[in-house]
Protein backbone atom coordinates (compact mmCIF):
# COMPACT_ATOMS: atom_id res chain seq x y z
CA UNK A 1 0.00 0.00 0.00
CA UNK A 2 1.35 3.18 -0.83
CA UNK A 3 1.70 6.44 1.51
CA UNK A 4 0.12 9.44 0.96
CA UNK A 5 1.32 12.75 0.80
CA UNK A 6 0.97 15.52 3.49
CA UNK A 7 -0.94 17.47 1.14
CA UNK A 8 -3.20 14.37 0.00
CA UNK A 9 -4.11 13.88 3.33
CA UNK A 10 -5.14 16.96 3.74
CA UNK A 11 -7.22 16.83 0.82
CA UNK A 12 -8.92 13.39 2.15
CA UNK A 13 -9.31 14.66 4.97
CA UNK A 14 -10.91 18.20 3.52
CA UNK A 15 -13.20 15.70 1.71
CA UNK A 16 -14.38 13.84 4.78
CA UNK A 17 -15.55 16.89 6.71
CA UNK A 18 -17.48 18.07 3.53
CA UNK A 19 -19.14 14.46 3.13
CA UNK A 20 -20.20 14.63 7.03
CA UNK A 21 -20.94 18.86 6.99
CA UNK A 22 -23.16 17.64 3.94
CA UNK A 23 -25.02 15.15 5.78
CA UNK A 24 -27.94 17.22 6.86
CA UNK A 25 -28.36 19.62 3.50
CA UNK A 26 -30.55 17.57 1.10
CA UNK A 27 -28.71 17.60 -2.63
CA UNK A 28 -25.49 18.37 -1.67
CA UNK A 29 -23.51 15.15 -1.09
CA UNK A 30 -24.14 14.62 -5.14
CA UNK A 31 -22.36 17.99 -5.35
CA UNK A 32 -19.60 17.30 -2.86
CA UNK A 33 -18.70 13.90 -4.57
CA UNK A 34 -18.85 15.05 -7.95
CA UNK A 35 -16.14 18.54 -7.37
CA UNK A 36 -14.43 16.23 -5.98
CA UNK A 37 -13.82 13.75 -8.51
CA UNK A 38 -13.62 16.35 -11.42
CA UNK A 39 -10.32 17.70 -9.42
CA UNK A 40 -8.92 14.33 -8.91
CA UNK A 41 -8.00 14.68 -12.28
CA UNK A 42 -5.18 17.11 -11.82
CA UNK A 43 -1.72 16.18 -11.70
CA UNK A 44 -0.43 15.42 -8.76
CA UNK A 45 3.00 17.77 -9.59
CA UNK A 46 0.65 20.51 -9.86
CA UNK A 47 1.18 21.37 -6.16
CA UNK A 48 0.29 25.04 -6.36
CA UNK A 49 -3.12 24.57 -8.05
CA UNK A 50 -3.91 21.79 -5.56
CA UNK A 51 -3.10 24.04 -2.81
CA UNK A 52 -5.11 26.43 -4.20
CA UNK A 53 -8.17 24.55 -4.12
CA UNK A 54 -7.56 23.10 -0.43
CA UNK A 55 -7.63 26.33 0.67
CA UNK A 56 -10.99 27.34 -1.53
CA UNK A 57 -12.67 24.01 -0.07
CA UNK A 58 -11.69 25.22 3.45
CA UNK A 59 -13.42 28.49 2.58
CA UNK A 60 -16.54 26.82 1.02
CA UNK A 61 -16.48 24.11 4.13
CA UNK A 62 -16.58 27.04 6.51
CA UNK A 63 -19.66 28.21 4.35
CA UNK A 64 -21.91 24.89 4.29
CA UNK A 65 -21.05 24.68 8.24
CA UNK A 66 -23.11 27.75 8.07
CA UNK A 67 -26.29 26.98 9.60
CA UNK A 68 -27.85 29.57 7.29
CA UNK A 69 -26.62 28.12 4.34
CA UNK A 70 -29.50 26.52 2.16
CA UNK A 71 -27.63 25.41 -1.29
CA UNK A 72 -24.64 26.13 -3.24
CA UNK A 73 -24.05 28.28 -5.99
CA UNK A 74 -21.18 27.91 -8.69
CA UNK A 75 -19.31 29.87 -11.28
CA UNK A 76 -19.16 27.65 -14.45
CA UNK A 77 -17.51 28.57 -17.70
CA UNK A 78 -19.96 27.96 -20.50
CA UNK A 79 -19.00 24.95 -22.41
CA UNK A 80 -18.19 25.75 -25.90
CA UNK A 81 -20.72 25.59 -28.80
CA UNK A 82 -18.97 23.62 -31.97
Amino acid sequence: MSRHSKLQKQVLALYRQFLRAGQDKPGFIPRIRDEFRENARIKKTDVMHIEYLYRRGQRQLDQLKDTNTKQLGSFSKPKEQS
